[in-house]
């Protein structure tokens, strides 16, 4: 056992937007601390100071905090315990865990209520009983990158979104543009200003009765003449057109109003897309300037992906191990087994850092296209299953992504060709 865990005081801090419990047991389960306050800077000074009083009236030597991650509600008393000089001379660390992870420990206690005190001693708990298996909370110098790199993350999560449900209007105007295979579609952009123009404008009997020439000479002027074979796109339009259910007419003035706000919608989330990439990359200079060159001498991942994954690591010195950088981004996979089955393919955990899962897929997406070691490693996992097979290849390219990743930033080395095998394999 560890001597130190003798003298250290657990204190789980249940978070709300507006107040929080605090509950510190010691190593015995002894309750020495049971109080709330509300979530503002004063109140959490009297906090500290309780807890520091608890500290040397127990003649304890050590302190562990522990938080759930709430929404952004745990962000500014995480921030304050983890950077207060009176817990310094204690060794304090501060933990900001996923909710799911103490949801299941949580059912450990079938008899217990599920209230703020109770909740905030489930969190010390877990610390006593040495269940907090991830790095320390980290005082937060990135911050400013961090909040655009996750603004970055909500807006391609909300074009994808509106992508989503636009492509449902679409299928009630044109039922086959909807279903059509890719080498039968006929835009190279679904979203772009010619698709544009003639999924909302035209029905599809104007579009069969349009003549070849004017469609062609209409596609050409929209799309300023860069359809290298303009009469196939629109030989593939009439098709379309001719297969495609058809609707009252009524209905078309509703769904033609609903696609064009979509496209609209879709056009201002995208044009602040490329204001926040731009912000990112002028952010990003004179912050960890090392960590950012190492990343970016990675083929294809590229400034914003660079910034996303330095936001959301801090310093690599806070993971012993590339095991340790997986598990806090969620690339893990529990293993199922019973007897003498094993499950050939297993759910990925996603209980990490969403923010990081996803600079480090989107990263490696692009990585694959660069790298010949990558792309032979995602074809070869996109061939082992037959569901699935994308994203499942995309996630195992991913972790071996943060092994390099790892293994880079830990020797200060910048990428080389001849020293992938020995960090991949």
């Amino acid at each position: 056992m560890n001597k130190n865990i003798l003298s250290t005081l657990f204190v789980g801090v249940d978070v709300s937007s507006s107040s929080n419990y605090f509950c510190a047991i010691n190593f015995e389960g002894k309750h020495l601390l049971d109080f709330s306050i509300t979530n503002d800077l004063p109140s959490s000074e009297i906090a500290v100071e309780r807890i520091f009083n608890t500290l040397k009236e127990n003649e304890l030597n050590f302190v562990i905090i522990v938080l759930e991650s709430t929404n952004i509600f745990s962000f500014h008393i995480a921030n304050f315990l983890a950077s207060n000089n009176s817990l310094f001379d204690f060794n304090s660390k501060v933990f900001v865990i996923n909710p799911k992870t103490s949801s299941n420990f949580r059912k450990t206690y079938s008899d217990k209520d599920k209230t703020d005190p109770q909740d905030a001693f489930i969190l010390a708990d877990m610390a006593r009983c040495g269940r907090i298996d991830q790095e320390p909370y980290k005082a937060s110098q990135l911050f400013a990158l961090q909040r655009l790199t996750r603004q970055r993350f909500h807006l391609v999560k909300t074009i994808t979104r509106e992508k989503a449900y636009m492509m449902s209007n679409i299928y009630l105007k044109f039922s086959s543009l909807y279903i059509a295979k890719k080498d039968d579609e006929p835009f190279a952009n679904m979203f772009g200003v010619t698709s544009k123009t003639i999924i909302s404008d035209f029905t599809p009997d104007d579009l069969v009765n349009m003549s070849d020439e004017d469609m062609i000479n209409f596609v050409m002027q929209k799309g300023k003449k860069r359809f290298a074979e303009p009469e196939k796109n629109v030989d593939l339009l009439k098709k379309i057109a001719r297969d495609s259910y058809r609707l009252d007419k009524l209905a078309y003035d509703p769904i033609n109003v609903a696609i064009s706000s979509s496209f609209n919608t879709i056009k201002a989330l995208e044009d602040n897309l490329k204001v926040i990439d731009k912000a990112i990359e002028k952010n990003i200079k004179g912050l960890c300037d090392n960590e950012f060159t190492i990343l970016n001498s990675i083929p294809g991942i590229g400034p914003v992906y660079a910034a996303g994954i330095i936001s959301e690591i801090g310093s690599i010195s806070f993971f012993k191990d590339n095991n340790a950088l997986a598990k806090y981004a969620g690339l893990t996979w529990r293993k199922t087994q019973s007897g003498y089955f094993e499950a050939e393919t297993t759910r990925m955990t996603k209980t990490g850092n969403k923010y990081l899962r996803y600079y480090l897929i989107e990263a490696v997406s692009s990585v694959k296209m660069h790298s010949k070691e990558f792309n032979e490693f995602y074809t070869r996992k996109y061939n082992e299953v037959s569901r699935g097979a994308h994203k499942r290849a995309l996630a195992l390219s991913a972790r071996k992504l943060v092994r390099l990743i790892f293994g880079l930033l830990r020797h200060n080395q910048l990428y080389s060709t001849d020293k992938v095998d020995n960090r991949l394999d």
